[in-house]
């Protein structure tokens, strides 16, 4: 007796039920990207960051002067055709500057929220969410602590007492190895600043992973694979992260704005990335004199733009991000 269709000479394709979460997130995240190059203010959004950061990594094909180079004939000129932005106090180019700037901006930013946000948060947030107890208080009560402060003070603080080490760190290392030149490139500055905002970006993203994986693993997907013997870092970072990324990307975008403008203020007070490397917030320290504004615009006017741009570039990825990825979103 046959029974339906069936044909036994064609074979059945076995899926592993394990894999099904996986597949949907590729599918939501293809189907996200598309909906999201739609978007005005997305492409807007992407269009100003790859044009300003893609600067700021070509910058020593693209500035036209090195960042420090002088031209003691042309000291606080106005935009000409040899300085299309004009020069600074000592005749350096306040365009390749603000190339050079971009860059110092990036790897700031960069290195703080793969190690604050992503790495620590969001391992913090799976840990927290999934394994849960006394693990789950002590988590939670130290990003509690955190939160309790102002975070930029704390910024500053760390940033202003740490540093004096670090450097004598890293002259001993220059000393140790042979290898000169670390101080002169900041070094020391990048570890300080992306170590000091790194460590109170991750609080935030905590927070969110572990409100995803609670109501998460309380789904019926979980319960199937735990039935079939998945192991703990599985159920964790193949099941519970695919599926609890979307608001968490959302987050780290719009916070990329935010960790950019503090590599900004942290610079301006001084307490930053020191010269000679470039800095748009020491540009702005350097130009922000009642006096230069009036007379010598072109020495503030150019970083402060980039940085409104960058900052209103990352707000506005973030907000379409939001749109796309936000079920609730009609």
């Amino acid at each position: 007796m046959a029974e339906g269709n069936l044909d036994s000479n064609v074979p059945l394709e076995i899926v592993d039920a394990r894999d099904e979460p996986m597949e949907r997130s590729k599918g939501l995240w293809a189907q996200a990207a598309r909906q999201l190059l739609r978007r005005p203010k997305a492409i807007f959004g992407i269009t100003v960051i790859l044009l300003l950061y893609g600067g700021g990594i070509l910058a020593p094909f693209l500035a036209p002067q090195g960042y420090n180079e002088q031209d003691l004939f042309a000291v606080r000129q106005g935009p000409s055709m040899d300085h299309w932005l004009g020069t600074d106090f000592v005749g350096r180019d306040v365009l390749s500057r603000t190339i050079f700037s971009l860059r110092t901006n990036l790897i700031i930013t960069a290195a703080s929220v793969a190690t604050g946000s992503l790495v620590i948060g969001v391992t913090m947030g799976l840990v927290s969410g999934y394994i849960g107890g006394k693990l789950d208080t002590l988590i939670m009560r130290i990003g509690e602590v955190f939160l309790a402060f102002p975070s930029l003070l704390l910024v500053i603080l760390l940033a202003a007492t740490v540093k004096p080490r670090v450097l004598n760190w890293v002259r001993d290392f220059e000393d140790a190895t042979g290898i000169d030149g670390l101080v002169q490139w900041g070094v020391a500055d990048y570890l300080v600043i992306f170590g000091a905002l790194a460590a109170f970006s991750w609080v935030g993203v905590a927070r969110l992973v572990r409100g995803q994986v609670l109501s998460l693993k309380a789904m019926p997907f979980i319960d199937a694979t735990l039935v079939m013997g998945a192991s703990t870092s599985r159920v964790m970072f193949h099941h519970l992260l695919p599926n609890a990324l979307p608001p968490v990307v959302v987050i780290v975008t719009m916070g990329m704005g935010a960790i950019a403008g503090a590599e900004v203020v942290l610079s301006w007070l001084g307490i930053g990335i020191q010269p000679p490397v470039p800095s748009l917030g020491s540009m702005i320290r350097e130009g922000q004199d009642v006096s230069i504004l009036r007379n010598s615009p072109h020495l503030i006017l150019p970083p402060i733009v980039v940085v409104g741009l960058l900052i209103f570039a990352w707000n506005l990825l973030g907000d379409a991000l939001n749109d796309v990825l936000n079920p609730r979103q009609g």
